[in-house]
Order: C-alpha cells, then structure tokens, then sequence
C-alpha cells in the first residue's frame, strides 16, 4: 500500500499536479468548551403518538410552558427552519415523534450551542415516556458550583414543563403557572 501511495505521488509530481493541503481551520470562538447534557424523563399513562399529538406541536410550548404566546415568525409550524417566538428557536431535526430546535447566535453573545430535544417515546402499547434533553456548552460559568446551579435551575423549569405536559396529554388541567419573569 505504502508502494502505491508514494508512486501516486510521484505520477502527479511527474504530471505537474499538486495536491493541495486543506487550510486549517479558524480558531474556536471558545478554546475550551464544556458541553453538558441534561436528561429529564417523565412516564406518562399514554401511548406515544397520542402523547406527541397533544403536546408534540412545535408551540405547543406555550402551553406547557405556561408562557403568553408563541407564533412562527417564519417558516411553518412542524418544518425544518420554522422559527418560534420563544427565543427566536430554530427547529433543526424531527422524526415523528420528537423534534429538535436550537437557538441562534447572538450578537455579542458568546455562543453555547443550546439545542433542545423533545421526544414521546413509546414503553408499552398503552405507556411511553416523554423525554426532554437539553445540551449546550457552560464554559462561560465562572465555576464549578456556577455550572452545577445552572443545570439545578434548568432541571427544575424544564422539569415543571414535563409535567404539565404529562398532565395535558393524560387528560388533566394545568395549575396556573408561577409567578417568574420569563422562561
């Protein structure tokens, strides 16, 4: 193998062609990132698809979320691209009973790679389970202790959302939301 790879470079110096060596690529925005992943999981008394169809829609967010609106400032509803109006999300994946969004990059704010899955997925014919996993880098937190009260306040809003999500897909009544400023 070696034999060839070398004769292939001395037919192209022969022939006058050069291969040429990939620029390398610009420096990372953030030099040492520290991608964290949080998991949260609820069972619910549903079979999936009924799950995902009561809650799956790509603003059903502000229901289960409890905010004052949600619209799709551009796109459509359930479609690659579709923007929502909270936090201007961008729906980035889908399958048929999850999809994916991200946030976009701000300027003057150092990007985390915030992504979002929300996924119904199926246990039993009658059961599933909804699971909401978040990912993004928490490198510009000044400590450890910053970054493990950050992921404590997002398991614990996004948490509240899962179980009114539980709560609407089996049929039940949300309590009024808390008193906060903003999601």
């Amino acid at each position: 193998m070696k034999k060839l790879i070398s004769a292939a470079f001395a037919l192209a110096a022969l022939s006058g062609l050069a291969f040429a060596q990939a620029p390398a690529p610009a420096p990372l925005q953030t030099p040492s990132p520290t991608y964290t992943s949080i998991e949260m999981t609820i069972d619910v008394n549903r079979p999936a698809a009924e799950v995902w169809k009561r809650v799956g829609k790509y603003c059903d967010i502000a229901e289960w979320f409890q905010i004052a609106t949600c619209t799709i400032l551009s796109g459509k509803d359930g479609e690659f691209g579709a923007v929502r109006s909270v936090a201007n999300e961008i729906l980035v994946g889908k399958t048929e009973l999850s999809y994916v969004y991200t946030q976009p990059v701000r300027e003057g704010v150092r990007y985390n790679m915030y992504h979002g899955t929300l996924e119904a997925r199926p246990v039993t014919a009658t059961t599933s389970k909804i699971v909401y996993t978040l990912f993004f880098d928490n490198s510009n937190l000044a400590d450890q202790a910053a970054k493990d009260a950050d992921t404590a306040r997002r398991r614990t809003q996004f948490m509240r959302g899962l179980q009114n999500m539980k709560t609407l897909a089996e049929g039940g009544t949300l309590p009024p939301p808390p008193a906060r400023g903003g999601r």
